[in-house]
């Protein structure tokens, strides 16, 4: 059976430590259980596959790319939907620049025509080259030792460097955009991912980026089988969601399980 290990965003900003940006509430001890599987159980995992979210500053999920009407940004986990823009009660903060008001608009329409979450503003996070953007010690560390043991080469995966989109998932960015293949849907992820027999997946958080990135994987994948879902297994305590959505978490794992997504602890494997 060939194994892969999928690690989801293990990074500083999202782990409950000193400094963390948006610290996810029971994230560092899920990073150490995934990097104790990971010293534990090397021998049997074929491929490891890390996922980095990498923003800029000024994201369209950031407070600097809005203001309301006084010019204040919104605060940190704000929901702006099409209407609020619409109405002016968000608008893009360079709104002199036309095709920037226009996107800011036509993005949180994309949102709602796809069904989508409406758009989140989250803390400033996993800023390209910040300390909040590096992997948790701990993971880092026992991924290098499996690389140089099994002489091969951890996969990185780099998400969210387009600042006009989410980027959630590792796979597809929330509404691609067209001037940025990066955006579009990983191929070549894709490819490495469906020599798998089995997925064990870990990371953060459970709510938003695991969920996003577990649900196209199997989308993608189901195109040559059907019981892809099958494939996956989380590992339940080395995930946990963003203090408020919760719910979230939950109905993904309920949604998934039931298409045939396994999950245990990751002292079980």
């Amino acid at each position: 059976m060939t194994t892969h290990l999928l690690i989801i965003d293990p990074q500083n900003d999202f782990c409950d430590i000193p400094g963390a940006a948006l610290p996810v509430a029971g994230a560092h001890v899920d990073m150490q259980r995934a990097a104790a599987l990971i010293a534990r159980a090397g021998e049997q995992i074929d491929a490891i596959h890390i996922t980095l979210d990498s923003h800029h500053p000024i994201d369209i999920a950031h407070p600097g790319w809005w203001k309301d009407a006084e010019g204040k940004a919104p605060a940190p986990f704000t929901l702006i939907s099409a209407e609020d823009v619409q109405k002016g009660a968000w608008r893009p903060r360079d709104a002199a620049n036309a095709a920037n008001a226009a996107h800011s608009l036509a993005y949180v329409q994309a949102l709602a025509a796809n069904g989508r979450h409406q758009l989140v503003v989250w803390p400033e996070h996993c800023l390209i080259g910040s300390w909040g953007h590096n992997v948790h010690n701990a993971v880092a560390g026992a991924a290098n030792a499996w690389a140089r043991s099994r002489q091969t080469q951890v996969n990185y995966v780099i998400k969210g460097t387009n600042p006009r989109t989410e980027h959630y998932s590792a796979v597809a960015a929330e509404v691609p955009d067209a001037d940025d293949a990066d955006t579009g849907v990983n191929a070549a992820f894709i490819a490495q991912l469906a020599k798998a027999d089995r997925i064990l997946v870990a990371g953060e958080a459970l709510s938003h980026c695991v969920a996003a990135t577990v649900r196209d994987i199997v989308q993608q994948l189901q195109a040559s089988d059907a019981d892809a879902a099958k494939r996956i297994t989380l590992l339940s305590d080395c995930a946990s969601p963003v203090g408020g959505f919760e719910a979230l978490g939950v109905a993904f794992v309920e949604e998934m399980t039931a298409r045939g997504m396994q999950t245990c602890r990751a002292s079980e494997i």
